[in-house]
């Protein structure tokens, strides 16, 4: 098996766990599965650091211009996609890449710069609960899930809920790409064990 490389984008006023949830869980999983199956790289706006909630800061190992080849494209959400909806080069950057990639998913707010991009248009998709009307007004065509940990917006295409829900989804993805054995080491090592086995499930089937 060959190592994806999985690309997170980095942008001010990130949601921290919606950065950190995914990366935590390609990168234990690129550790601890069989022929390290993802390398995690950082996708910023510009060069400069990206300084998320609270102050949490990222130095972006990539710029938009300039990174490399992905296979998995992971967009966070947060209070800074708002100032993001009106950037055309980030949503040319989105639409050059889900062309590209051989997976795109979004955490919170993130499916916000899916549908501006257009890549959400006629198809489902959830978002962070406090949304749903926001990601609705975007582009009316999207069928916005409420009620979903995460949903499978299209072949290449998935979109979660709020904050903790892309570690769920991270966590399908990595299954997916790499097979049960590599999530169920990445989840112990992680202990996530949140969740009764039948609840977890039912989550990866929505």
């Amino acid at each position: 098996m060959s190592t994806r490389t999985v690309a997170i984008l980095a942008f001010d006023d990130m949601e921290v766990l919606d950065f950190a949830g995914p990366y935590e869980v390609f990168n234990v999983a690129g550790e601890l599965g069989e022929g390290r199956p993802f390398e995690v790289v950082t996708v910023g706006l510009t060069g400069e650091p990206a300084v998320g909630r609270g102050g949490f800061t990222v130095l972006p190992d990539h710029r938009l211009d300039d990174c490399p080849p992905v296979d998995v494209l992971v967009v966070p959400g947060g209070a800074g996609t708002r100032r993001l909806l009106d950037d055309e080069h980030l949503a040319t950057f989105l639409r050059e890449r889900y062309d590209a990639v051989e997976l795109l998913m979004s955490v919170c707010t993130g499916s916000m710069l899916l549908a501006r991009a257009g890549l959400l248009a006629g198809r489902p998709a959830t978002t962070h609960h406090t949304t749903f009307e926001e990601l609705a007004a975007i582009d009316p065509s999207v069928v916005v899930e409420r009620g979903s940990r995460f949903v499978r917006s299209g072949e290449r295409l998935w979109t979660s809920a709020g904050v903790s829900a892309g570690i769920d989804l991270a966590l399908t993805v990595v299954e997916e790409l790499a097979g049960p054995a590599t999530r169920a080491a990445a989840a112990a090592e992680m202990e996530w064990m949140w969740g009764s086995a039948g609840a977890e499930g039912a989550d990866r089937q929505r």
